[in-house]
């Protein structure tokens, strides 16, 4: 019996980035734990991964190319070779470029899996040569980094790991334990020394259960809190002087809109008490170093962009900066010198193509946004739209369209690939090359390939070398290997990376980036923001100025740009389907609801798995015991949930985990499974 021990990475979109070992025995990969020696994720695995190599084995893995025998959405497939399936598909590709041009196929792709090689931009070359509709993504964070850019610039900002010497910490809009685990730690670190931990969210997470203080609050009023924060330190003149003079600029335009926003009409506003406000501005403003850490959710309302930017401008009001532990954390992806840039070719993107984001993917396959060239043919890769996207209903409909030809490639016959044309098998992390940033912490990870892939499945990067090969192209871009890519895809040559290649990764497995240990790392103690003044920029000079491309999205990372004026100051504006915007349809729709990330799946990873099934129970919907009365409703009654986008059925959850009018369903369900 031949057995070894493979060094391996957490495939998936999540800060925690986890450093595993696969241990293999005669070619099989028989058990998947976590790298004790990683100083960050310590040899934990949370219960979506600690046992991937099911995943891997599991018998409802797609192994060989599929081709549609039933009605759109039946899930009946015919196995087919890589030949035939290829030939099918240049068939119908080159018939819809000849008629309508190149444009009319749009490709759709998110983070299903976070490598650096096959993920988020793998297929962007090949559409960007082929000339296909550009797939704008901004599901996640892309609001959110504008407005941190626009504020603090791209930077790393502080190390997730510096968290125990904080004294004050603000959890806002992530609940930690369930989607950042491995940086739990180290916030019940400081909390044992002494740190007072503060989550704010309007549901009472698991986080917030163990926190010295949850804060809850209207869905959507983030940027009030922040600017009610904000307005009090300026008034009652807790701000650090010297750091505000020489390191930002616009303190007086931010104290003037801040004066809008009075303890008395923020609490009419977010529902939190005066006073609760009152402590929170102090203890931030008091309590050094004192830190937020922000979660994606933040920026998903109206008012999203505008309570990050508010939520930026406190450290430096406060000079938290100044500490080791202070600060505000956001995506230390920052700090990796990738070149997405070589990765997605946007030089190869030709003048005048059509871009549709992602969001609107529903109307673009139903016709309704009026596109000059109609989408004729669909590719999803990493995604399964049907789960993650909006307005199911209208994907549903677009997908069962006879005429659209849809390729799908992927692990598992997902809600999206029953309504594929042709369905292409996929590679598991165990069974590719990658090299993993992290957006959580500033570990550079080498993920080796521990067995031969299953049946016919292939990497990503492979995919689209065949579909390059069959389309004709002969750039040398598709002559390259995955290790070739791995070279090109990193600037080796910077700093952050000195002393780093694949040599020393495939050693140990990862590295830290060069940039100070978590016990000095303070790169904004004297400014040093990486925004066009060098300063912390209450007032956006981006903003001011418009016609903004910022870095992330000329590299094609989330492959969008903005090019309107925007207020150069954070401000309020109330959600666009509230009682206040929208009377009407807030009638129609009294409850609120909100999808948070599932304590047992990733998006829509894992929906379909026992184990994971297991711990995340049926589809619930939790809901207050005031709301579940009204209603009629008894704990475990099985109700609709719906709205003129879409339904599900779930068992009512009723508790007061959840404020008066607002509903929880956590997302990643499958429809079908």
């Amino acid at each position: 019996m031949l057995e070894s021990s493979v060094l391996s990475a957490c495939p998936h979109d999540c800060p925690d980035t986890c450093v595993m070992i696969t241990t293999v025995r005669d070619g099989v990969a028989v058990k998947v734990r976590g790298n004790p020696d990683h100083p960050f994720t310590r040899g934990g695995l949370c219960v979506k991964v600690n046992d991937y190599e099911h995943r891997v084995y599991s018998s409802d893995r797609i192994l060989q190319p599929l081709r549609r025998i039933g009605p759109k959405g039946s899930g009946s497939f015919e196995t087919i070779s890589w030949d035939a399936a290829l030939a099918e598909i240049k068939t119908r590709w080159t018939a819809i470029i000849d008629e309508s041009g190149p444009a009319a196929i749009l490709p759709y792709s998110y983070l299903g899996t976070q490598g650096t090689l096959n993920g988020l931009s793998v297929g962007d070359a090949f559409f960007n040569k082929l000339g296909a509709t550009i797939s704008e993504r901004t599901f996640c964070d892309s609001g959110a980094i504008t407005a941190f850019f626009m504020t603090c610039g791209p930077t790393a900002a502080i190390d997730p790991e510096s968290f125990v010497h904080s004294r004050f910490i603000v959890l806002w809009a992530i609940n930690s334990i369930s989607t950042n685990l491995h940086h739990w730690p180290f916030i019940a670190e400081a909390q044992r020394r002494g740190a007072k931990v503060v989550v704010i969210d309007p549901v009472t997470t698991r986080t917030a259960k163990a926190a010295d203080w949850h804060i809850n609050l209207r869905p959507g009023t983030d940027a009030a809190l922040a600017l009610g924060m904000i307005n009090v330190i300026i008034a009652e003149d807790l701000i650090d002087h010297d750091y505000v003079e020489r390191y930002t600029v616009g303190f007086e335009d931010l104290k003037a809109r801040a004066a809008a926003f009075p303890p008395a009409r923020v609490a009419e506003i977010t529902g939190v008490a005066e006073d609760d406000l009152l402590a929170l501005a102090r203890g931030f403003a008091t309590t050094q170093p004192s830190v937020i850490r922000m979660g994606v959710a933040i920026e998903r309302s109206a008012s999203g962009g505008n309570a990050v930017r508010a939520l930026s401008c406190l450290p430096a009001l406060v000079g938290s900066w100044r500490h080791c532990g202070g600060g505000i954390m956001h995506m230390p992806i920052w700090a990796f010198p990738v070149r997405w840039d070589a990765l997605s070719r946007p030089d190869w993107i030709k003048p005048g193509t059509p871009v549709v984001n992602q969001w609107r993917l529903g109307q673009a396959l139903t016709g309704e946004l009026g596109l000059a060239t109609p989408i004729r043919s669909l590719m999803v890769y990493n995604s399964n739209p049907i789960v993650v996207a909006p307005e199911q209903a209208k994907l549903e409909q677009g997908l069962s369209r006879e005429d659209l030809f849809t390729v799908v490639s992927e692990q598992f016959l997902t809600d999206t690939a029953r309504f594929a044309d042709i369905v292409l098998p996929a590679t598991t992390q165990l069974e590719q090359f990658d090299v993993m940033f992290s957006w959580g912490h500033l570990y550079l990870t080498l993920n080796e390939p521990a067995i031969a892939p299953l049946g016919e499945a292939v990497p990503n990067t492979e995919l689209f070398r065949r579909l390059a090969r069959t389309m004709g192209f002969d750039d040398p871009y598709w002559a390259m290997t995955d290790e070739d890519m791995a070279q090109m895809a990193f600037d080796w040559t910077s700093p952050a990376l000195e002393g780093i290649d694949l040599a020393t990764l495939r050693a140990k497995g990862y590295a830290r980036l060069n940039v100070g240990s978590a016990d000095d790392f303070v790169p904004h103690r004297e400014g040093n923001s990486p925004t066009p003044s060098g300063k912390c920029e209450f007032k956006s000079s981006i903003a001011a100025g418009g016609n903004m491309v910022l870095p992330l999205f000329r590299q094609g990372y989330m492959g969008g740009q903005s090019g309107e004026a925007l207020d150069p100051l954070p401000d309020y504006l109330p959600a666009r389907e509230s009682p206040q915007t929208n009377p009407q349809l807030a009638s129609r729709y009294p409850l609120g609801m909100l999808s948070p990330k599932s304590h047992a799946f990733l998006n829509s990873s894992y929906g379909n798995l026992r184990k994971q099934l297991h711990h995340a129970g049926e589809q619930k919907v939790l809901i207050n015991p005031a709301d579940a009365l009204t209603r009629g409703i008894a704990a475990g009654d099985v109700v609709r949930v719906y709205n003129d986008r879409g339904s599900f059925d779930a068992a009512a959850d009723v508790s007061a985990d959840t404020m008066a009018g607002i509903v929880v369903a956590p997302m990643g369900y499958w429809a079908r499974r």
